[in-house]
């Protein structure tokens, strides 16, 4: 359920609808819009990558993952229910990026809490099942939580309630029916989970006390566990390069494919199902034959569809080939959610999903870079959809060399 909810997040605040009003309607053009959109995130960004290692160390340290969830997941709904008052002026841009900046850092923050919970709401026999589901639920939440405001507020003239598009009210709705969504759903984690049990390793001297002892532990890392550092720098290159394929997606089926906004936004249903359902059915299967061989099997279907919407042509080839392609975007990222939580050590899951957000963050320029790129070397959109499969077989090949987690004993 929390995943479901903060679908309303992801997908109507921070990806369809509501950044989309800040660069067309609340900007003085769009242009300028979406320039100071992505500074603002790429600065929360930052934030994310310095702040969530040491935030999960400490909710471990303490066992108090599932406070942290909370006070984190409530800093979100705040932010995104104090988005209902930015105007479509340009005066209310700064406050809407900083809100949307801000609660994209709190949200990073209680998913690294959130992730860490897995272990507390499966057995080793059941945890590929448990992520791959919740992941699936992520997918379909977003999709209803889209529906609805599409339907009820965006698209007619008059919605629900009398909402009209006047000062922009139909899209601020939007943001207190989003905050609105995320609290209810994240409720049943925080009343039916227990609390995680301390680490036994309190840190001491104040938040950033916490840097030195993470230093430690990376060294410790390199000298006993470097499996891990290995699994969270491969799954970093790969997991930008699954990023990509949703970002640059909907770019490459209108430019490429000649595919109308409205047909776009019909494909971007299809392929969010696809991914949903592959989440839920590459789950079981990591249970039964293990995280890494799903994964490998993912990226291998992805760099395989991929390849065929770099060569075919045509509506009915992106139809296919995007959504088997979509179908395996699932399991991958649900599988490597689970691939780090069977290799961790016992109580420092919170620590271990913070670097996971930290390494990720730190290599997210490489799809937008290998995309454009391409573009600029070869000339093309599909020149940009061979670089991201670069992206993908790298990760690929450091991935390969990683020793699996034995599903049976989940180390």
């Amino acid at each position: 359920m929390w995943d479901w909810g903060s679908a309303a997040f992801n997908a109507v605040i921070v990806t369809f609808v509501f950044t989309v009003y800040l660069t067309d309607s609340v900007a003085a053009d769009e242009e300028s819009g979406s320039q100071a959109l992505g500074v603002s995130l790429a600065v929360a960004g930052v934030f994310i990558a310095l702040l969530a290692p040491v935030s999960g160390q400490r909710s471990d340290a303490g066992g108090r993952r599932k406070l942290w969830l909370a006070v984190h997941t409530g800093l979100v709904v705040v932010c995104t229910a104090g988005l209902f008052f930015i105007r479509d002026d340009p005066s209310y841009l700064l406050p809407g990026l900083v809100l949307v900046a801000v609660g994209s850092v709190f949200f990073e923050i209680a998913e690294v809490n959130y992730n860490a919970m897995l272990v507390q709401v499966s057995t080793r026999a059941t945890i590929g099942r448990v992520s791959g589901f919740g992941w699936g639920m992520g997918y379909f939440g977003g999709l209803i939580a889209l529906t609805v405001v599409l339907f009820a507020f965006v698209q007619p003239d008059v919605g629900l309630f009398g909402v009209t598009s006047q000062d922009g009210l139909n899209i601020r709705v939007v943001a207190l029916f989003s905050a609105l969504w995320f609290a209810v759903f994240a409720v049943p984690v925080l009343l039916f989970v227990p609390e995680a049990p301390a680490s036994g390793e309190p840190v001491r001297g104040g938040f950033f006390a916490g840097y030195a002892v993470l230093a430690r532990r990376l060294r410790e890392m390199w000298r006993g566990d470097r499996r891990t550092l290995g699994f969270l720098l491969a799954s970093a290159v790969y997991r930008d390069g699954l990023t990509a394929i949703f970002t640059f997606g909907g770019v490459v089926a209108a430019g490429t494919f000649g595919f109308s906004a409205t047909e776009v936004v019909v494909f971007a249903i299809a392929a969010n199902l696809c991914s949903g359902a592959g989440a839920v059915l590459g789950g079981r299967l990591d249970d039964r034959f293990g995280s890494k061989p799903v994964i490998v099997t993912a990226l291998l279907g992805l760099l395989l569809m991929g390849g065929g919407l770099v060569v075919l042509s045509g509506k009915a080839a992106f139809w296919v080939c995007g959504l088997v392609l979509s179908g395996f975007v699932g399991p991958a990222q649900s599988s490597s959610r689970t691939f780090l939580a069977r290799i961790v050590a016992p109580e420092r899951e919170g620590e271990a999903f913070g670097l996971y957000a930290t390494t990720g963050r730190a290599v997210s320029f490489l799809g937008p870079l290998a995309f454009s790129g391409f573009i600029a070397l070869f000339g093309g959109q599909r020149a940009g959809m061979a670089g991201i499969l670069l992206i993908l077989l790298a990760g690929l090949v450091a991935l390969l060399p990683i020793r699996p987690p034995d599903p049976s004993d989940g180390n």
